[in-house]
C-alpha cells in the first residue's frame, strides 16, 4: 500500500463519528472542528430541516456561541423577543421582563431551527467540513480503543469505519441509542397539540415582541413571534387516542383558537405549516456508554416549554467537544471526559423538570385549580424578584455545575459572567484551554509554564483580589481558592494533566 494512502486511512481512523446533523450534532462538529479535532457528521436525510421547529435561542446558548465566533451571525438574521406575558382572555396576569437578565443578551432570541442549521453549516464549512447526506448508521461496536462502524450510503453501499468515538447527535429516535440498548425512561404527555405558523392581523394581537401564552379551562394557547412578521401558535386540542389520529389543523381551527381562548379581536392569515404533535417526556440515564456519547434528543426529549429543547441539546455538545478536544490533542487525560455525563444529567433533568411542571400547570383541568393557578401567577409576578428568577431559568445563565467532579471549591462549578473574563472568552480560539485568574503575576506565569497544555499562557486578573480561580474553556469555574491557594491549583491541574497510557 502507497504511503499516502496509509497516511489518509490513519486520518481517517482518527475522525470522531458524529451522527446527525441537527442543531446539536452541526454545534458538536464545528467545536471540534474549531479545535483542530477531524470530525466526520454524517445524516441520513437527504436535506436539512426546512420548517422552524425550535424557535428560542436563549441567552446562555448565544453567551457559549462567543467563543465559538458565530454570535453575530445569529443576532443579524434572528427576532429580539424582550418579554413574556400570562394572559387570561384579554387580562394581563403578569409579564416578566427579559432585560432583567444577567447577560449582554437579555432577550430571547426567536430563530427558525431551518436558519439555525443553515447558519451553523456555514459556521463548519469555514473549517473545511461539510455534512455528509443520505448517509446511515446501520450498526456499531466498541473495538477496545476504538469503535467500528458500519454506514450505508444513498445508493446502498456500504462503509466499514473506525472511529475514536461516536457521538449521537440523532434525535429521539436515536439510531447510536438504540444501538447501545440504552432504556430511555418517560411516557408521553397525553395531549394533542396543535401548532401553526402564520401571520396575526387585528389590534388585539401581542407585541411582536413578546411570548404569550393564554391560559384557558380547555388548555393553554401560546403565541412565539418569528422573524419576518410571522408567529408560532400552540394549543392543546384534547386528548390523545392513538386509535384516531387527528387531521392536520386548518386556518379555521387557528381562529376558533384564538377566539375561544385568546379573547379574540385578530385573526391568522398566510399558513406556512399547519400541524399536529405530542409531546414525550424522555431521558437516559448516562449520557455514555464506553466510547459512545450521546447528547440533545438522542438524551433527553421534554415539553417545548420554555423553550430549552434545542438550547440544552447544544450546550450538551459544547460541554463535550472541548473535553473531547483535549483528550483527542493528548493536553488532558481521558478521565476528563468522565464528568460529561454527570454534569448534564443533572442539567437535563433539570430541564425536564421545569418543562413538565410548566406543562402540568398550563394544561390543569379542574376549574377550582384553574382559578388558584390564575390567582398565584398574578400574585407572584406581581414580585421583581420572582420575574427575575423566571428570566434567569429561561435564559439558562443560572445553570451550573456545582456537584462535577471538575469543580473544587466553594463557588465552584458557577458560570463566570462575562464582564469579568477580562479578555476574550475562556476556550476562543484554535486551541482549548482552561484559564488562570490570579493576582500573584510571577506565581502564575510560573504555573502556567508548568501547564502550558492546559492553562492559557497569560494569567488574568482575578474578579475579587483574594480569590485564585481556573476557569474552564466553557466559562465554568473549576476551581476556586483563595488568593494564596497555589498548592491547590497545582493539585486540581495535575489531576487533569495527561498521563502516559499503560
Amino acid at each position: 500500500m502507497a504511503e499516502d494512502e496509509i497516511l489518509k486511512r490513519r486520518e481517517e481512523m482518527q475522525q470522531i463519528l458524529i451522527v446527525g446533523a441537527g442543531p446539536v450534532g452541526l454545534t458538536m462538529a464545528a467545536e471540534l472542528a474549531r479545535y483542530g479535532v477531524p470530525v466526520r457528521l454524517i445524516d441520513r436525510n437527504p436535506e436539512p430541516t426546512r420548517t422552524s421547529k425550535a424557535l428560542v435561542v436563549w441567552s446562555r446558548t448565544l453567551e457559549l456561541m462567543d467563543r465559538m465566533g458565530c454570535t453575530q451571525a445569529f443576532l443579524d438574521k434572528g427576532l429580539r423577543a424582550q418579554r413574556a406575558s400570562m394572559r387570561s382572555g384579554g387580562r394581563v396576569l403578569g409579564h416578566t421582563d427579559f432585560d432583567e437578565i444577567a447577560s449582554a443578551y437579555n432577550y430571547a432570541l426567536m430563530i427558525p431551527q431551518s436558519d439555525t442549521e443553515s447558519l451553523l453549516t456555514a459556521h463548519l464549512s469555514s473549517f473545511g467540513v461539510t455534512v455528509e447526506r443520505q448517509v446511515e448508521l446501520i450498526s456499531f461496536a466498541d473495538g477496545g480503543d476504538h469503535m467500528e462502524a458500519t454506514l450505508r450510503h444513498a445508493d446502498g453501499r456500504q462503509e466499514n469505519v473506525k472511529t475514536p468515538w461516536l457521538i449521537g447527535c440523532d434525535g429521539a429516535h436515536s439510531a447510536v441509542r438504540h444501538g447501545l440498548g440504552v432504556e430511555f425512561r418517560g411516557s408521553a404527555q397525553g395531549d394533542d397539540w396543535m401548532l401553526a405558523d402564520v401571520r396575526l392581523e387585528g389590534d388585539a394581537a401581542p407585541a411582536a415582541d413578546e411570548i404569550s401564552t393564554y391560559l384557558h379551562r380547555d388548555g393553554p394557547f401560546v403565541i412565539f413571534p418569528i422573524p419576518g412578521g410571522r408567529v408560532r401558535v400552540i394549543a392543546t386540542v384534547g386528548k390523545t387516542d392513538p386509535t384516531h389520529p387527528r387531521p392536520d389543523p386548518t386556518l379555521a381551527d387557528v381562529q376558533s383558537m384564538i377566539d375561544s381562548r385568546a379573547g379574540g379581536g385578530f385573526r391568522p392569515t398566510d399558513p406556512v405549516w399547519l400541524s399536529n404533535f405530542r409531546i414525550n417526556e424522555r431521558k437516559v440515564s448516562d449520557y455514555r456508554r464506553g466510547r459512545a456519547f450521546l447528547a440533545g434528543d438522542a438524551a433527553h426529549v421534554h415539553s417545548p416549554a420554555g423553550g430549552q429543547g434545542m438550547n440544552t441539546g447544544m450546550q450538551d455538545a459544547i460541554n463535550l467537544a472541548w473535553k473531547l478536544a483535549m483528550v483527542m490533542r493528548e493536553q488532558a487525560d481521558s478521565s476528563l471526559l468522565d464528568s460529561y455525563s454527570p454534569e448534564r444529567t443533572v442539567v437535563g433533568d433539570m430541564v425536564l423538570r421545569n418543562a413538565t411542571l410548566l406543562t402540568d400547570i398550563g394544561t390543569l383541568s379542574n376549574p377550582a385549580a384553574q382559578a388558584l393557578r390564575n390567582l398565584a401567577f398574578h400574585t407572584l409576578l406581581g414580585f421583581q424578584m420572582v420575574r427575575n428568577k423566571m428570566a434567569a431559568t429561561m435564559s439558562e445563565i443560572e445553570i451550573e455545575y456545582t456537584r462535577s467532579p471538575l469543580s473544587h471549591g466553594r463557588g465552584a462549578g458557577a458560570r463566570l459572567a462575562p464582564e469579568q473574563y477580562a479578555g476574550a472568552p475562556p476556550g476562543a480560539g484554535s486551541e482549548p484551554r482552561f484559564v488562570l485568574y490570579a493576582t500573584d503575576g510571577k506565581k502564575g506565569a510560573e504555573l502556567t509554564a508548568r501547564y502550558p497544555h492546559l492553562l492559557a499562557a497569560d494569567p488574568r486578573t482575578p474578579p475579587h483580589e483574594e480569590t485564585l480561580l481556573i476557569v474552564r474553556p466553557d466559562g465554568y469555574i473549576g476551581l476556586s481558592t483563595r488568593e494564596d491557594g497555589w498548592e491547590e491549583a497545582e493539585n486540581y491541574l495535575a489531576g487533569l494533566a495527561a498521563r502516559p497510557a499503560v
